[in-house]
């Protein structure tokens, strides 16, 4: 709700920019509820591309959990906004929004940037999360989400393995306490 949020969340596009060597990734998947982290990217990459600093914007994608995903459902169909959606209950509970405040801006910007929306399911968000943690991300369901999304846009061919393709895990396993993954 607080407008400077998504001000501060450009800083998301200029680490990554600096991180890829003053380039920018192909795609950028992220969890997305109220939207602030993907509309701030979308408005740090629009500053950089404005300055000269990169000559394209990356492909942004909504990743919400099928269970609860007005964004993916208003994108799909088209739509400039997004009408109210009952929610089910999602082990990514960190972006179970059924009416984001910023939807138009955000529809605007993944139309802009050629990119899109993915959703999973909670089966395939905790098989994102237990591989994380195999890797040692030890991060929240939430996080997870954005990985399973990326390899639902993986399998349809949507993104591709040899692009430079950038996952935001948004948030701590520590956040999710007891029912977080354990890997043997």
């Amino acid at each position: 709700w607080q407008p400077l949020f998504v001000e501060g969340m450009k800083t998301l596009a200029f680490e990554l920019w600096e991180q890829l060597g003053f380039r920018a990734p192909d795609a950028v998947i992220t969890p997305v509820g109220l939207g602030s982290a993907l509309l701030g990217m979308f408005y740090g990459f629009s500053l950089l591309r404005q300055a000269g600093q990169i000559d394209r914007l990356p492909r942004l994608y909504a990743c919400q959990a099928e269970i609860c995903a007005p964004i993916h459902a208003a994108f799909q169909a088209g739509l400039d906004d997004v009408p109210a959606v009952e929610c089910g209950r999602s082990i990514a509970e960190g972006v179970a929004t059924s009416r984001p405040i910023r939807r138009r801006e955000l529809l605007a910007a993944l139309r802009e940037s050629g990119g899109g929306t993915a959703v999973a399911d909670d089966d395939r968000i905790r098989a994102a999360q237990e591989e994380l943690a195999a890797e040692g991300l030890y991060v929240e369901a939430t996080a997870a989400l954005g990985l399973a999304g990326a390899q639902a846009l993986l399998d349809a061919g949507t993104l591709r393995a040899d692009e430079t393709n950038v996952v935001l895990l948004c948030g701590s396993g520590l956040k999710q306490g007891a029912s977080a993954v354990t890997t043997t």
